[in-house]
C-alpha cells in the first residue's frame, strides 16, 4: 500500500499524494470521516459514563439483564447493525416519524449503538475498583455529591475515559459496514471512498493515498490515547454495588432509556420485520433465503452464503489459532532489555489490524496478492489477520497470570522446555482457547469490509450478500436481507455466548484474575502489562483487586 502511494514509475514520487490531497473531494471526505467519528465518540462517552456508574456501582432489579443487553451490540456484525437501523428508521419502522432514514444522524446513532458498551465496560471496570473512601472523605468535608463526582471521581477515572474515548474514535473512524448500509452516496468516509476508488474507478493509487491518510488518523489517535492513558497512582479497593438512592436515579433512568430505546429497539425492529411479508406476519422471508433473490439473474442464495461463511470462518479460526498461540506464548514471557523491546514491537505489529481499518487490510491483500492468489483463497487469510489481535488478547492475560515459579519448579525437576509448555502453560491456555476460538469465528462470520474486496460471485459470504440484497430494489430482497441479518445476529451472538459460558467462573465478568471483556474494549489480568485495553488503555485498570 505504501509503495503504491509513494512510488511511481520513476521511483520515489510524491506527486500522487499532492494530486489526491489537492482535490476538494478528498478533504471533504476526510472532514466527514473525522466529524462523524467525533460525534460518535462524544455520544458514546456522554451516555456511557453514566451507564458505567449505573451498571457497575448500583444494584437494582434487572441490572444484570441490562448489562448483558448492553454487551450484545459490540459482538454483532456491522452489516447486521446497519440493517437493524434500516428496519427501525425506514418505512414502517418504529422511529419512521423521526425522518432519520438515510441521514448522517442515523450513522452516528449506529456508531453509538456499537460503542456504548466499550465505554461502559472500560470505565465501569475501573469505577468498580475505585477506593470509595476518597469520595467519602470529600463528602465528609462538605462537598455535595456533584462536586465530589467532578473533583474526585472523574479525575480518577480520566485514564479509563480517555482510553475508552480513543478506542471509540478508532472504531468510529473505521466504521465501514454501517456507513455502507445506512448512509446515502453523499455521506462517504475514507473507508467507503477507498472501496469506490478500487472497485468503481479502478484507481489503486488514489485508494492507496487515502489508506495512508487513514493510517495517519489512526496513528494520531493512538498518540492521544497514550497521552491520556498515562499511569496514575490510584487507591484501588474492592467495592460492592450499592442500592439505588435518590441521587442515583438520573443515571439509572438514563441508562435504562439508552438500553431500551437505542440498543434493544433496533434489534427488536429487525426481528419484527424479518417475520413480516406482504403486510402480515409470515415465514416467507425465511423461505426465500433458499433462492438467489428478486432481480438476480444468478448467484448464490443466503443459505449457501451462510454455509460459505461458516466454512471460511472455520478456516480463518484455525489459521488465527495456529499463529496466535505461539505468538501469545512469546508475548506472555516476562523479559527485559532488548528482548522486551522486541516483544513490544511484535505486540504492536500483531495489534495493528485492530486499529487499522478492515477495508485497508483487505485493500492491502488485494493490491499485493491479486495476481498470485484468487480472491476466495485470500479471504480466510485476511479474516485470520483481522481476528488475530483478539486471539492474542484472549490468551496473553491467561498465560501471564501463571506464577513463573511453577515453570521454574518444573524445570528444576528435569522437565524439558516443551514439557513445561505442555504441562504448566497448557492447562491454563485451554481456559482462554474457548474464548479465543469464539472471537475468531464470530469475527470471521460477520467480517464485511475486507471480504467485500476479495469475495467472488460464487463464494460470497453472508454479510456481503446482505449488502447486495439491500442494494437491490424489491420487497422480497429487503425481506430476505432482514431475515438473513437476524440469522447472522443469532449465530454470532450464540457463538460468543457459548464460548463465554465455557470460561471458568473466575475468568468471566470483571473480577480479578485473567479475563477478557468485550474483544475490542479491554483485557483484565493479574499482570499489569496484560491489562491495558488495545490501543494503550490505562494500566490502572490492571491493578489486582484482592477479595
Amino acid at each position: 500500500m505504501l509503495v503504491r502511494g509513494f512510488v511511481g514509475d520513476a521511483g520515489l514520487d510524491f506527486g500522487g499524494f499532492a494530486e489526491v490531497l489537492g482535490q476538494g473531494r478528498t478533504w471533504r471526505i476526510i472532514w466527514q470521516t473525522l466529524w462523524m467519528a467525533l460525534a460518535g465518540t462524544a455520544g458514546s462517552v456522554i451516555l456511557g459514563v453514566p451507564g458505567a456508574y449505573a451498571l457497575y456501582r448500583c444494584k437494582f432489579p434487572g441490572s444484570r439483564v441490562l448489562r448483558a443487553v448492553a454487551s450484545v451490540p459490540f459482538v454483532l456484525p456491522s452489516v447486521v447493525v446497519g440493517v437493524a437501523f434500516r428496519a427501525l428508521l425506514g418505512n414502517g419502522g418504529a422511529y419512521e416519524a423521526l425522518g432519520l432514514d438515510g441521514t448522517v444522524i442515523a450513522v452516528v446513532l449506529a456508531m453509538v449503538f456499537f460503542n456504548f458498551s466499550v465505554v461502559v465496560r472500560t470505565v465501569g471496570t475501573m469505577w468498580a475498583g475505585l477506593d470509595p473512601r476518597s469520595e467519602e472523605a470529600a463528602r465528609t468535608l462538605g462537598a455535595s455529591p456533584l462536586r465530589a463526582l467532578v473533583t474526585v471521581t472523574l479525575p480518577a477515572l480520566r485514564p479509563a475515559i480517555g482510553a475508552a474515548a480513543s478506542l471509540v474514535f478508532l472504531f468510529c473512524s473505521t466504521a465501514y459496514g454501517i456507513v455502507q448500509t445506512l448512509g446515502r452516496p453523499g455521506y462517504g468516509t475514507l473507508e467507503t471512498e477507498i472501496w469506490v476508488q478500487t472497485t468503481t474507478f479502478l484507481d489503486l493509487r488514489t485508494a492507496a493515498v487515502l489508506s495512508c491518510m487513514q493510517f495517519v488518523i489512526v496513528a494520531l489517535a493512538l498518540v492521544v490515547s497514550n497521552k491520556m492513558s498515562n499511569d496514575v497512582a490510584l487507591s484501588m479497593k474492592e467495592s460492592w454495588p450499592k442500592k439505588v438512592g435518590r441521587g442515583d436515579l438520573p443515571a439509572v433512568l438514563l441508562t435504562v432509556g439508552v438500553v431500551v430505546f437505542l440498543l434493544a429497539a433496533p434489534m427488536a425492529s429487525l426481528a419484527t420485520r424479518a417475520f413480516q411479508h406482504g403486510g402480515g406476519w409470515s415465514l416467507e422471508n425465511f423461505r426465500l433465503l433458499a433462492t438467489a433473490g428478486q432481480g438476480f439473474t444468478g448467484g448464490v442464495s443466503p443459505i449457501e452464503a451462510l454455509g460459505t461463511s461458516a466454512q471460511i470462518g472455520l478456516q480463518a479460526t484455525v489459521i488465527a489459532l495456529v499463529i496466535g498461540v505461539p505468538v501469545s506464548v512469546v508475548l506472555s514471557r516476562r523479559t527485559s532489555g532488548a528482548i522486551r523491546v522486541g516483544q513490544r514491537l511484535l505486540d504492536g505489529l500483531v495489534m495493528l489490524p485492530l486499529g487499522v481499518s478492515a477495508v485497508t487490510v483487505g485493500f492491502g491483500f488485494f493490491i499485493s496478492l491479486r495476481n498470485l492468489l484468487p480472491g476466495e483463497v485470500m479471504v480466510p487469510f485476511v479474516q485470520a489477520v483481522i481476528a488475530l489481535p483478539l486471539v492474542v488478547r484472549s490468551l496473553v492475560p491467561v498465560l501471564r497470570a501463571i506464577n513463573p515459579r511453577l515453570r521454574g519448579a518444573a524445570a528444576t525437576l528435569g522437565a524439558s522446555p516443551m514439557r513445561v509448555l505442555l504441562t504448566v502453560d497448557g492447562p491454563f491456555m485451554v481456559r482462554g482457547l474457548g474464548l479465543a476460538t469464539g472471537f475468531a469465528f464470530a469475527i470471521s462470520l460477520g467480517e464485511f469490509g475486507a471480504t467485500s474486496f476479495l469475495a467472488t460471485a460464487d463464494r460470497t459470504t453472508l454479510p456481503v450478500l446482505i449488502a447486495k440484497l439491500l442494494g437491490r430494489p424489491g420487497a422480497d430482497n429487503y425481506g430476505m436481507a432482514m431475515a438473513a441479518s437476524l440469522i447472522l445476529a443469532i449465530v454470532t451472538a450464540g457463538v460468543m455466548a457459548l464460548c463465554e459460558s465455557l470460561q471458568p467462573r473466575a475468568q468471566r465478568g470483571t473480577g480479578s484474575g485473567a479475563g477478557v471483556t468485550l474483544g475490542r474494549s479491554s483485557v483484565t489480568a493479574k499482570s499489569p502489562d496484560a491489562a491495558a485495553p488495545v490501543a494503550s488503555a490505562p494500566r490502572t485498570l490492571s491493578k489486582e483487586r484482592k477479595p
